[in-house]
């Protein structure tokens, strides 16, 4: 299970404290302007070292591609790529070799496979996601064409939180601030509370909010493949998730139905580009995936949150993802060995009090891979 997605695929591979950490993209149509600039730019939205709230691994996380690009356009062919690691301290975790870390993935890969990698975790390493990133800034780049644009952020750190809707928020202040919250005032609150539990060698976690604006109509399949549950499979897939909503999400349990049914007012083609093109005005550049653009429902309010029966309808996707502190604390901790023996760790290394600021853009990829998966999809099934 290291490959994501049906028609836009992703392959990852690499450990923590290997060589390289890679993927392979394969779906992507051919045509597509890939400006590696961007691509590398999502790269250091979320490498480690970028602020003092997080890692202090100073990881320069240059992606080089391999193959599927030619003079900057996508051939439709296998996109491979790697970002090599160039700061791992192995030496960190000589100590852990034969410990299993509280609430960490050791014990539970050594039960399954028989061994693990103790340097930094390994596979089940956060790191993984670098490959996350580079496929979800691919997926960006298409979607881009179609209109369809992805946002997350940090809306919530420990009992800190921006209350306030998206469609209240300035999101062109994300990147304004290191906890990448779009309201200055409680990105500030939320900084000093995340540099307070630091210095306690402490974690905290919180609460990323994102949305999908200008997704079409009808992405979603039937019963087992719908919208809402690949969104929360993505989700649910990344390192320190606990938790997945969308639209009105667990709070709709206290609610009654005439208190959250979405009113019908009209109903309107939607406006901007339905087909993938490389950018040309001839019909040389265009996708082969073409058709009429779908008739989308406006509705009054957006209480399911642009999805229902699991096929979108055409409204904003807003959708909420809960982190839980990190595991590895910087003070000791009881736990016990291969040999079942207790022992106390008290782990050295260099890790992130708190994953939200970085987590941001690996939500967004997620997301980003979901949504234009499910549009290719479409394009195969309705013509």
């Amino acid at each position: 299970m290291n490959t994501f997605g049906t028609l836009f695929r992703l392959t990852t591979f690499g450990e923590s404290h290997g060589a390289a950490i890679g993927g392979v993209v394969d779906g992507c149509p051919a045509g597509i302007e890939l400006d590696l600039d961007f691509i590398q730019a999502e790269l250091d939205r979320r490498r480690p070292g970028q602020s003092r709230l997080t890692t202090a691994r100073n990881e320069g996380d240059r992606v080089e591609i391999l193959s599927g690009v030619f003079e900057g356009k996508s051939t439709g062919t296998p996109i491979g790529f790697i970002v090599r690691n160039e700061q791992h301290h192995s030496t960190d975790y000589v100590d852990l070799r034969d410990v299993f870390r509280p609430s960490h993935a050791d014990y539970t890969y050594y039960m399954k496979y028989g061994l693990r990698d103790h340097r930094g975790g390994g596979r089940s390493s956060a790191r993984e996601t670098i490959s996350r990133v580079v496929g979800g800034a691919i997926a960006k780049l298409c979607l881009r064409q179609l209109g369809i644009d992805v946002k997350a952020w940090t809306q919530q750190v420990g009992d800190i939180a921006c209350e306030r809707d998206w469609t209240q928020l300035d999101l062109s202040l994300i990147e304004q601030n290191a906890v990448r919250c779009p309201d200055p005032a409680v990105a500030q609150r939320m900084e000093e509370l995340i540099l307070q539990v630091k210095g306690e060698g402490d974690t905290i976690g919180g609460i990323i909010a994102g949305v999908i604006t200008g997704c079409p109509v009808g992405l979603g399949e039937p019963v087992f493949g719908k919208l809402h549950a690949q969104l929360g499979a993505a989700m649910l897939s990344i390192n320190a998730v606990k938790g997945f909503e969308y639209g009105d999400g667990f709070a709709m349990a206290e609610k009654r139905g005439s208190e959250v049914n979405d009113k019908p007012l009209s109903n309107s083609p939607r406006e901007g580009k339905d087909s993938l093109s490389s950018g040309n005005n001839d019909d040389q550049g265009s996708v082969a995936f073409t058709s009429q653009d779908r008739v989308g429902s406006v509705t009054l309010t957006n209480h399911s949150g642009g999805i229902q029966g699991g096929i979108s309808n055409g409204q904003p996707i807003p959708f909420r993802v809960a982190f839980k502190p990190v595991a590895t604390l910087l003070r000791p901790q009881e736990t016990i060995d291969i040999h079942g023996n207790a022992v106390t760790i008290n782990p050295r290394g260099r890790h992130d009090p708190c994953v939200l600021p970085r987590a941001v853009p690996i939500v967004e990829a997620m997301a980003a891979m979901v949504v234009l998966d499910a549009w290719l999809h479409n394009k195969t099934t309705y013509l």
